[in-house]
């Protein structure tokens, strides 16, 4: 699943530029989305990018140290960002508890909004750029980003970026772009592999209601893609497969 995203991220990444000039993404952690980049990493197709026209974001963010090998920023590094010539200046990490908010994660959620209304333009669907892509890890219990079942941030209608407290996989205090912002991407990308996703994936694809399956509300304005292997894929219901031809 990770190579054959990863194909298509750089096909829909240089097309993006070819139209546009640049490209933007929306980047997710955790396993499925840190070994989406290591297959990128490893691609020989992976110079087609222009990498210094390409912007970087993030869906969510562990609120830690900067440096912490536990942030997604870290990872994505170590994963393939630290391996590409990029454009520093285009590569915009959610701040770390040890930066110019310290740890109020609020106030470093709200320098995240602004940051990304800087960079909307008047083409733009609101105060945040229209994405090409946005991916999204789809976690067990179905939570996307750092919205979780239940908690407030998924309840959340007007900012984009918000701080989450109480977060039930550690750690508790985390940065998170909210369904506002994700809906505002061309594409949004689902990413689940493995048998502890089944469960999530088919809950999310039958109809439940965004706030007790985060995932289920997450869609872009184009067009939203889950991307599955067999093992995810194995508890979804018949009525989302094509009739069998003879």
């Amino acid at each position: 699943m990770a190579q054959a995203a990863a194909a298509r991220l750089i096909t829909k990444i240089v097309d993006a530029q070819a139209a546009r000039g640049s490209a933007s993404v929306v980047l997710t952690g955790g396993r499925n989305g840190n070994g989406l980049l290591a297959a990128l990493a490893s691609s020989p197709a992976r110079d087609a990018i222009d990498w210094r026209r390409l912007d970087l974001w993030w869906g969510d963010e562990r609120f830690l140290p900067d440096g912490d090998p536990e942030r997604n920023v870290t990872q994505a590094r170590e994963a393939l960002l630290d391996s590409v010539p990029l454009d520093p200046a285009r590569v915009h990490a959610m701040p770390a508890s040890d930066g110019p908010y310290a740890d109020d994660a609020d106030a470093a959620a709200a320098a995240y909004a602004a940051e990304l209304a800087a960079a909307a333009g008047p083409e733009d669907h609101g105060p945040v750029p229209s994405f090409d892509v946005l991916m999204l890890g789809v976690g067990p219990d179905t939570h996307v980003a750092s919205l979780f079942p239940e908690l407030p941030a998924v309840r959340e209608t007007e900012r984009t970026v918000v701080g989450v407290h109480g977060a039930p996989k550690p750690p508790p205090t985390r940065i998170s772009l909210t369904l506002p912002a994700i809906r505002a991407a061309r594409e949004v990308w689902l990413l689940a592999a493995g048998e502890d996703k089944a469960k999530a994936a088919a809950i999310a694809l039958s109809g439940a209601g965004e706030i007790q399956a985060p995932a289920a509300g997450a869609y872009g304005r184009s067009r939203t893609l889950w991307l599955l292997d067999d093992a995810a894929a194995s508890q979804l219901p018949r009525s989302l497969y094509p009739p069998a031809t003879s």
